[in-house]
């Protein structure tokens, strides 16, 4: 019998895309080893055209370690780094203390020294995800900006945005990535979001990248290419 945690991922994710959740259940970790979801990924199926045209890529996957994901991107000869940014973000010790004017105060240098040391390796292609919505704040720009110098010319970045901030939508995910056009999505750890982003926004993070484009969903996330 599913436990109880595991039921409820499967009630908000069938209440968030009013549709049946694949009923997979097994371990104890409620949201990793969970039921999933079906989503369509405009986003996805272009990066997937490129990873299929395209020869021994180097890739970053930056959200919580899929096994799906892995052999996808190695069966088709491509070299995969694995880094939690998220996980890493919220469960280590980078608030050293608190300012005077009673803001939180973040080793920013040491979070990416700890999750974003490439010892030199430079990407063509990174999964970035919903990461940047839960992320504090100190860190979003550091992470973009180590990103910009760790992606190769005309590298891309595949990243999803939240268009709000309250609401089943905004559950924090786990991104498996599929052979079709879809990827499939699974609660993960509750950890809260931050921000929600505009279009503006996510040019002005990016602006020091040369490309953009952007692919509209309809559940509350919208999705982006950027290149290098």
């Amino acid at each position: 019998m599913p436990v109880a945690g595991q039921q409820e991922d499967s009630k908000v994710l069938s209440r968030w895309f009013e549709k049946k959740v694949e009923s997979v259940y097994s371990a104890s970790l409620p949201g990793l080893t969970g039921p999933k979801v079906s989503r369509h990924s405009g986003g996805w199926a272009a990066l997937r055209k490129r990873l299929n045209t395209k020869s021994a890529l180097q890739t970053i996957d930056m959200g919580y370690t899929s096994s799906a994901n892995v052999q996808y991107l190695t069966g088709l000869g491509h070299s995969v780094f694995l880094t939690d940014l998220v996980y890493d973000a919220c469960t280590g010790n980078w608030q050293t203390g608190i300012g005077e004017d009673g803001n939180p105060i973040w080793d920013v240098e040491g979070f990416l020294q700890h999750s974003l040391s490439f010892a030199g390796r430079m990407f063509d292609v990174v999964l970035l995800w919903t990461a940047l919505d839960y992320l504090p704040e100190p860190f979003v720009v550091p992470v973009v900006s180590r990103l910009y110098e760790a992606t190769n010319p005309d590298g891309v970045v595949l990243a999803f945005f939240h268009t709000q901030t309250r609401g089943i939508e905004t559950a924090h995910c786990r991104y498996h990535v599929t052979a079709g056009d879809e990827v499939n999505i699974q609660l993960a750890q509750k950890f809260p979001i931050q921000r929600a982003f505009s279009n503006r926004s996510i040019e002005r993070l990016f602006a020091a990248w040369s490309g953009y484009r952007q692919f509209l969903a309809k559940d509350g996330v919208t999705e982006v290419i950027i290149t290098r």
